[in-house]
């Protein structure tokens, strides 16, 4: 197909996210990586829902929630019976409509995180599991039926999902799964059109990334790595998820998509 002048001038039209709805799910403070996807997709023009934690987790998300002119800031511990369904009743009772949502959540027992994966317990090992991918999938299904005009669902991975990296342990195989996870609801929704991404940034100090073994190695090895000769931050991140909800990128779903300066590439 020949695109035109006047395709090209629909496409640039295309890169805003004017008129969208969009969950954000997983922003704990300023460093949180859903906190640059926040920031951008406010920036493109999407109207936001934010979630937090719980009370104590409050004052530091509602600021954040006010700097983007969120519409909804909804309690969201993802353990609790019932407030997945709660967050969706009221966004359907609100929007009628969903365009994206964003899952950066990821959480392991701390014994079983810094410990080998040989030596991880049962129960940490399906803990980590539940609330690391299961939660997406369970958010996925959720917005699902508000996505009458399609959509674009995101979570967050790491390629230790895919090599075996120091201090990683037990987040490895669950990470893998998550991925696993992204490209089969990739091909179930892509028919209503709704895109699955899963993006790989490279170590960032978030707070999930505190409680890894070796982590400020891991952070200074990347950075010594990279081809860029920097490391990408929440920000980049963001906008690389903002323009993924765009319907310019209609054409790319269900893929581990890097932003992490080339990190991954290098051994």
């Amino acid at each position: 197909m020949t695109i035109n002048a006047r395709s090209f001038k629909e496409l640039s039209g295309a890169m805003t996210l004017e008129g969208k709805r969009g969950l954000i799910v997983g922003i704990a403070n300023d460093h949180s990586i859903a906190w640059g996807c926040a920031r951008a997709c406010h920036a493109l023009g999407a109207r936001l829902a934010i979630t937090y934690l719980n009370e104590k987790a409050r004052p530091h998300v509602a600021p954040l929630a006010e700097e983007v002119e969120a519409e909804h800031l909804l309690p969201l511990d993802l353990r609790i019976d019932g407030q997945i369904d709660h967050v969706f009743e009221t966004l359907e009772a609100s929007w009628g409509q969903l365009d994206f949502v964003v899952h950066s959540v990821a959480y392991a027992p701390l014994d079983d995180l810094r410990g080998r994966l040989v030596d991880c317990s049962e129960a940490g090992f399906l803990d980590a599991m539940a609330l690391s991918c299961y939660s997406f999938i369970a958010l996925c299904k959720r917005a699902e039926p508000l996505m009458h005009d399609g959509g674009s669902l995101f979570t967050m991975t790491y390629h230790g999902s895919q090599q075996v990296v120091e201090g990683y342990h037990v987040m490895g195989p669950v990470k893998a799964a998550l991925e696993a996870a992204t490209r089969s609801m990739a091909a179930e929704l892509g028919p209503k059109g709704i895109r699955v991404h899963a993006l790989s940034p490279g170590p960032m100090p978030t707070r999930a990334a505190s409680g890894l073994s070796h982590f400020d190695s891991l952070l200074q090895e990347a950075s010594n790595r990279s081809p860029s000769r920097e490391m990408a931050d929440v920000d980049d991140v963001g906008m690389t998820m903002a323009y993924l909800a765009t319907d310019a990128a209609r054409m790319l779903t269900g893929d581990a998509l890097y932003v992490d300066g080339g990190v991954h590439l290098v051994s």
